[in-house]
């Protein structure tokens, strides 16, 4: 791969599932890949299992002093990203929305939404003043439509899928913003809501 066809991919989640497959592949394939989770030892493995030039951090990216600092340090290392994939997100365990406590539909509204507009914030005005680059959201089948018991996860996509939508009217030419719905993948997320079921799926390196 020629220096003019390799990429910087910044990965939120980049530690598990399929945040942490698309890592590994994009690294494969030649391109420079900054990473981030939020287990500390998940990030360890992730970042010798990389190896240089690559990078992979602890970051909670609900937290915007966290994403502002992992921001400053991946801008000034390597420069604006060239794909920005705002991959990290939970899901609550199966229940009737009333079921849900304050404390989970708090940390799933802070890490799937707040987190990917913090990210936002502190990564794009280095896009936009490269000129290029694409935005990618991630967000899923429950972006689009509903099912029983897993009402905050279907809220938050839905979101995503809204700001996404207005972020890619407010970008300059050169830029663009997408969501991306991956389908059906064979996670511990998946497991969390599916159980057993989740086996017959693709996994995430599928």
């Amino acid at each position: 791969m020629s220096k003019s066809q390799k990429k910087l991919i910044v990965i939120t989640g980049a530690t598990r599932g399929l945040g942490q497959a698309m890592a590994l592949e994009f690294a494969r394939l030649g391109h420079t890949v900054a990473g981030c989770g939020r287990n500390k030892d998940k990030v360890q493995i992730l970042a010798q299992t990389l190896g240089k030039p690559h990078s992979a951090t602890v970051v909670d990216v609900a937290a915007d002093d966290d994403v502002r600092r992992w921001s400053h340090d991946i801008l000034n290392q390597y420069g604006a990203p060239d794909l920005l994939l705002n991959n990290a997100a939970v899901i609550t365990k199966n229940n009737p929305l009333w079921q849900v406590s304050a404390a989970e539909f708090a940390e799933i509204l802070d890490i799937n939404i707040t987190g990917v507009v913090n990210v936002i914030r502190h990564f794009v005005p280095a896009m936009i003043n490269a000129g290029r680059g694409v935005i990618l959201n991630f967000s899923s089948e429950w972006g689009r439509s509903a099912s029983a018991e897993v009402a905050p996860y279907c809220a938050t996509k839905w979101a995503v899928e809204g700001l996404t939508k207005a972020l890619a009217q407010e970008l300059p030419p050169g830029i663009a913003a997408a969501t991306l719905n991956p389908g059906i993948i064979r996670t511990d997320m998946l497991r969390t809501c599916f159980g057993k079921e989740a086996d017959s799926y693709d996994s995430p390196e599928d």
